[in-house]
């Protein structure tokens, strides 16, 4: 066995299929991880459910937790805190943390295994634009709109469906918070969850005028607010010690030791900020011999690109952006804010473009023969597309396309779920050659929808410099090369692009674990356990980025045009 002199910390990410654990050293060196597969229940008759399970995520990470104590042949003693993160979904529980079923019909409210309403569920679209007619000050930390995919539109949801007597039984918790919950028997939540997710305003608390008047009334409970925790200021930054540690039930069924360190939670997104942003950096393979402060910080856009995008930055000063989430205050450090940002649809939207092309079988069929992943035969067949037409780069390639890439709505910085994908310069062509060139002009569509999503922080006053990267995105070296080139700025990526999010998570056990209470501590611990990232330095030539710029200023006349158009038709329309 190792010594158990030395330090080690666990992450627990729980994303939308499965749940990671991973042994953490103290110099954020990954000893050991294992990764579960969760449960997703699906309606076959509506295409918005997705609903899940706690028990069944808790006994995955159980299994989890001691398969790397097992693979690393550390004791659980050596064990000094472990950190949770998890995706922004809605968790329901009786007041002894029993589950409470979330899915309609006639068990609704009752003891049940699937009492998660997953971040995706799109159930509550009449709840959500009920409380964006309200104008309510709680809005204005939402970006003037609130998404559906948030907390308050689902449990006004819940109580419209569910018994009274049933629903007043009910505790209902953002799934980062449920976690440290199970853990300790400790509900106090944190402020990453209920500032981001759950309503709760920044400086101001609770706002029980906002839900007696979208009818939630009950909620506010003689301003106890016992259903949704967080009263009079009890909430806690993240990585703050919860309660007194892992609780004997936890820590056997985990195989840990009780009383070990829990750290206030985050939310997946932010848990990759925490994951990236202290990272140093290789340049032309020499580490930079800067070593970053607190207030370099605010200068960094965490990007956690998979999916879907997420863009979060820090900030000394609450800044309001419209279309931006936030600002939240006390979000990871004490006093400092944050703003989220999103792309609802890139990962997503790559596949779809791919998969939905008629040469899509023959691309298939290539990879398979050459024994190469599809994106590396796209860039072949680009490479040959460049000799060919005699031009140096891709984007002289492509400067004749014009793609507008919101197939599944806005959520930055326009937030306007309306908004819909087009492509300007279709030929009659259906070729591999045209699936390559389609494929590069959506990783530029992306690119340029992070610059007009930067440009928007920036008006607003944020002053962002350098982009640091996680996610699956990651591996496409194309589309990092484009961040860099449209945005004008560096990209940092990760040592590892999985394992930034479950990293964040560790830093929180090792915050609780040493008692770290302020941003430079927090700091401090974060520089340390980041691995050294790698630099992607701008590099387009004059005439790439005045074709990129111009490009730019046409997506830009896209989304006026598309807006325009609608009008034009609405009021056609209208009777």
């Amino acid at each position: 066995m190792m010594s158990c002199d030395t330090p080690y910390f666990i992450g627990i990410d729980i994303g939308t299929g499965s749940a990671r654990a991973s042994l953490v050293a103290r110099n954020g060196e990954i000893i050991a991880s294992s990764t579960k597969d969760t449960i997703t229940w699906r309606d076959r008759h509506d295409y918005r459910i997705f609903e899940q399970s706690t028990n069944n995520i808790w006994e995955q990470i159980c299994t989890a937790v001691k398969e790397i104590l097992e693979q690393s042949n550390i004791p659980a003693t050596a064990v000094k805190g472990l950190g949770f993160d998890a995706t922004c979904s809605l968790a329901v529980s009786d007041f002894d943390g029993n589950p409470i079923t979330v899915t309609k019909g006639s068990s609704i409210g009752i003891h049940g295994d699937r009492n998660v309403i997953l971040w995706a569920d799109h159930r509550a679209e009449k709840e959500a634009e009920l409380i964006n007619s309200t104008g309510s000050i709680v809005l204005n930390y939402v970006g003037g709109t609130m998404s559906l995919e948030m907390e308050v539109p689902k449990i006004l949801w819940l109580k419209k469906r569910m018994d009274p007597a049933l629903f007043a039984r009910c505790q209902f918790f953002d799934l980062p918070d449920f976690f440290t919950y199970k853990a300790t028997g400790d509900n106090t939540r944190s402020f990453c969850s209920v500032t981001c997710k759950c309503s709760y305003v920044p400086d101001k608390g609770w706002q029980p005028d906002f839900f007696e008047r979208i009818g939630l009334g009950e909620l506010v409970d003689d301003d106890n607010w016992k259903h949704m925790g967080a009263a009079r200021g009890q909430v806690q930054t993240a990585g703050s010690p919860v309660g007194r540690g892992l609780s004997k039930k936890a820590a056997e069924e985990l195989g840990l030791v009780e009383g070990t360190a829990v750290g206030s939670g985050l939310i997946d997104g932010y848990a990759g900020w925490m994951g990236t942003v202290a990272a140093r950096y290789m340049e032309n393979g020499r580490l930079s011999n800067v070593l970053p402060s607190l207030d370099e910080s605010r200068h960094r856009l965490a990007i956690v690109a998979g999916t879907s995008t997420g863009h979060i930055v820090q900030s000394r000063n609450s800044v309001f952006v419209k279309g931006v989430w936030g600002p939240y205050r006390d979000t990871a450090f004490p006093g400092w804010w944050m703003n989220e940002g999103g792309q609802s649809s890139t990962g997503q939207l790559i596949d779809f473009i791919i998969t939905t092309h008629t040469a899509y079988p023959e691309l298939k069929e290539r990879a398979k023969q050459e024994g190469k992943c599809m994106h590396v035969v796209l860039l072949d067949v680009l490479e040959k597309l460049r000799h060919e037409n005699n031009v140096d780069t891709y984007t002289e390639l492509t400067k004749d396309l014009h793609f507008y890439p919101d197939f599944h709505g806005n959520r930055s910085p326009i937030a306007d779920s309306r908004m819909r994908g087009s492509i300007v310069g279709l030929e009659l062509d259906a070729s591999i050659a045209d699936l390559a060139r389609k494929y590069y002009l959506t990783l530029e569509a992306i690119a340029l929808q992070t610059r007009h999503i930067i440009e928007a922080l920036n008006a607003a006053g944020h002053d962002i410099t350098s982009l640091y990267l996680s996610g699956g995105q990651v591996k496409n070296v194309v589309i990092m090369q484009l961040f860099a080139d449209t945005c004008g700025i560096p990209v940092i990526l990760p040592k590892s692009y999985s394992e930034a999010v479950v990293l964040g998570a560790a830093m929180l056990g090792r915050i609780a674990a040493e008692g770290a209470n302020d941003g430079e501590d927090m700091w401090k611990i974060m520089v340390e356990m980041t691995p050294a990232g790698t630099l992607v330095a701008p590099g387009a030539s004059s005439t790439v980025k005045k074709i990129l710029d111009a490009k730019y200023n046409i997506f830009l006349e896209m989304i006026d045009i598309q807006k325009r158009w609608r009008r034009q038709i609405e009021e056609a329309s209208s009777h």
